[in-house]
């Protein structure tokens, strides 16, 4: 980035990604009445550009293009153009990625749309580079083309325009309506079908971690046995917590591999991953019993609590791939920089173990030799290295961690990646979710402690003057009206907290959250907008399970959930609808909608709801309370009562299923036959 001395509008705004772009010599405008209004006044088409702060290749279209004279001249001489954070405004980010793949068939970030000064685009793209290369059309071609068409043929950009939105306006999508019964069954099938066999994952490269899979896997693995989700799970878990894609010095996963081994990623780090593969292998050491997922999960979390920690209780949204010597330089290693920071006795362990390599153990592109440097990547676990070494598996395990301490001690002197410090809501409900469930089910009250105060921090910095939730909050101050997400994501958050403390307060504010949610977005066909949809060509529905669940998957389970507990059957009508809304588009692809597929099956199943009895003090059965925490059985739930049906002072909790509940138990061991745990 280079800084001088005149800025752009960007400079006013709050998110760090538009900052960045504050001193180009484009004349950005946010998002916003005033570029809307200069379009038009000016007869310009808008160039918007959509991406987020720590989004490698949005950085490197930064150096190539926006902060290029060349392209600034062609930028400010004939559109009006427009940046806009997807973090902050993932609805705009939602209706221009649909028009993107629509016409092209792809997408991704940064995305480029051109569109008339109505908002109706007629171009789009990913990436441009500045000139045109390797059949990528460039930035220098493609502005003045665009120029002289608006001049001489506008009326062709129009029909494109208003062919897009009119596509983009339909949203029943009704063909491949499937039962939802089936929903499941062909989720599952459809993961066998795509599952990559030799390291896991559901594609061969790049691979996501799809966390939401592994849940759905774990809980499909529970109710019917099968034996290939487990195995599924467990080795995609596995995989890309030995590889290069989790960070083993400093903890935490990085976005994505660009592999498919999961062992050279892109090196940003997202809040929403690490709380999506937190709960993943939190669930995975409960259906295994696998010390390798519980380390994993507490070494994600601890990550999350030491470096996304914002003073005030919430957590920032996430840390860049980039530093000024580089993407990646901050995380990689050459060897005499191991050599430097480890004991010489625990050196030569640390290069078989991690695979450290003289001459480095990746390169960043077939093109290029390897350069020196080596992605720390595990080549077995430590079980299973000791036992093949003939070694005693507690002095592996000693020195691996005594290693580990000191290169964490020697990179902390390096110059970290650029933090994303904005606090996002529906995020931060993400985290509150998996800090409880790793709470109550790795024996770590701090956790929970710590998803009290992110809730804190929501309830007293994060609401508006009328109550309403706000999705952004940095420097202070929060804005942005909330959206689908934010209810849903947040209300999970409560209904896990809840489960974790018993705590009414939480149950409380999640069914008044659910409410509102309903309220807000929920459509007349059933189903919910993605926002209010206020500034924008279309209001967008979305079921699609990508890098975080839906919104309205995520809807669906905090409904199902709240059902349940409540006994309110709005909660469960609610969801009805919604299962019913998209039955068409989970048809298209049930894999694509696996958590989906979650809510859904505890709709059709039901859960086990075991009512608590409170003891003089008013805190339920500790016994019975460790018993479920520490068992993997997702369909049970936990409530407290003040009395047992049935029961008399001995009996210490009483499941209760749909409409009937079964006689109350006076001991553990009856309670977990009737729950089969």
């Amino acid at each position: 980035m280079s800084f001088g001395v005149k800025t752009n509008r960007l400079a006013k705004e709050s998110s760090p990604y538009l900052l960045q772009h504050a001193y180009n010599p484009v004349d950005w405008y946010p998002w916003g009445d005033e570029a809307f209004e200069a379009a038009t006044k000016l007869d310009r088409p808008i160039f918007l550009s959509i991406g987020y702060s720590s989004c490698h290749w949005c950085h490197v279209m930064e150096r190539e293009c926006f902060e290029d004279d060349e392209v600034a001249e062609l930028m400010n001489k004939g559109f009006i153009s427009v940046k806009v954070d997807r973090e902050e405004r993932p609805d705009i980010d939602g209706v221009y990625m649909k028009a993107c793949q629509m016409m092209t068939g792809g997408g991704g970030w940064p995305l480029t749309i051109i569109m008339t000064p109505d908002k109706r685009p007629f171009y789009a793209a990913t990436f441009v580079p500045k000139t045109s290369r390797y059949g990528i059309p460039g930035m220098m071609d493609i502005l003045p083309i665009v120029t002289n068409t608006w001049t001489e043929r506008r009326g062709d950009l129009y029909q494109v325009a208003q062919r897009v939105v009119s596509a983009l306006t339909i949203q029943d999508r009704s063909e491949g309506r499937i039962d939802a019964g089936e929903i499941e069954g062909s989720a599952f099938h459809d993961l066998i079908e795509s599952y990559e066999e030799k390291y896991g994952g559901f594609e061969v490269a790049p691979k996501f971690p799809s966390p939401h899979k592994a849940m759905f896997l774990l809980r499909h693995w529970r109710r019917s046995r099968h034996p290939k989700a487990l195995e599924m799970a467990r080795h995609t878990l596995g995989s890309m917590s030995l590889g290069g894609i989790y960070d083993h010095i400093g903890g935490g996963f990085h976005r994505y591999s660009t592999d498919r081994r999961w062992f050279l990623p892109h090196f940003e780090k997202m809040l929403y991953d690490q709380a999506m593969i937190s709960m993943a292998c939190t669930e995975c050491y409960l259906a295994t019993g696998s010390g390798q997922f519980m380390r994993t999960a507490i070494g994600t979390l601890d990550y999350v609590l030491r470096d996304l920690s914002q003073p005030d209780g919430g957590f920032y949204s996430s840390e860049d791939a980039d530093s000024s010597d580089g993407e990646g330089i901050y995380y990689t290693w050459t060897i005499d920089e191991i050599a430097g920071a480890v004991r010489k006795d625990d050196l030569a362990l640390i290069i078989e173990l991690f695979d450290v390599r003289k001459d480095g153990n990746y390169r960043v592109d077939e093109s290029c030799g390897y350069n020196g440097r080596n992605i720390l990547h595990m080549i077995e676990e430590v079980p299973e290295y000791s036992n093949r070494k003939g070694l005693r598996e507690d002095a592996v395990s000693e020195s691996v961690t005594d290693a580990l301490k000191a290169l964490f001690k020697a990179r902390a002197k390096r110059e970290r990646p650029r933090l994303d410090d904005k606090v996002l809501l529906d995020w931060n409900g993400l985290m509150i979710a998996a800090l409880s469930k790793g709470g109550r089910s790795l024996g770590q009250p701090r956790y929970i402690e710590r998803a009290e105060r992110v809730v804190h921090f929501i309830e007293t910095m994060m609401r508006a003057e009328n109550n309403s939730l706000l999705h952004r909050f940095r420097d202070g101050e929060a804005g942005i009206e909330g959206f689908l997400t934010d209810h849903a994501f947040y209300t999970w958050g409560l209904i896990e907290l809840y489960q974790a403390t018993m705590d009414q307060r939480y149950l409380k504010l999640a069914a008044e959250n659910a409410t509102e949610m309903d309220r807000l977005f929920e459509s007349s066909s059933g189903g919910f907008y993605v926002s209010r949809g206020d500034d924008l060509i279309a209001r967008e529905m979305e079921s699609y399970d990508g890098a975080m669940p839906s919104g309205n998957s995520v809807a669906l389970y905090a409904n199902v959930v709240l059902a349940e507990l409540t006994g309110d059957k709005r909660f469960e009508e609610a969801a009805r609808r919604t299962v019913d809304r998209f039955s068409g588009d989970v048809g298209a692809a049930p894999s694509a909608h696996c958590f989906f597929a979650i809510g859904t099956s505890m709709l059709l199943n039901g859960a086990s709801v075991v009512k608590m009895r409170r003891d003089s003090r008013g805190i339920a059965d500790e016994e019975v309370r460790d018993l479920i925490d520490r068992s993997f059985a997702p369909e049970v739930l936990m409530t407290v009562s003040d009395e047992l049906a049935g029961g008399d002072v001995r009996s210490i909790a009483q499941v209760c299923r749909g409409n009937a509940c079964l006689p109350a138990v006076t001991d553990i061991g009856s309670l977990k036959e009737q729950l089969g745990i």
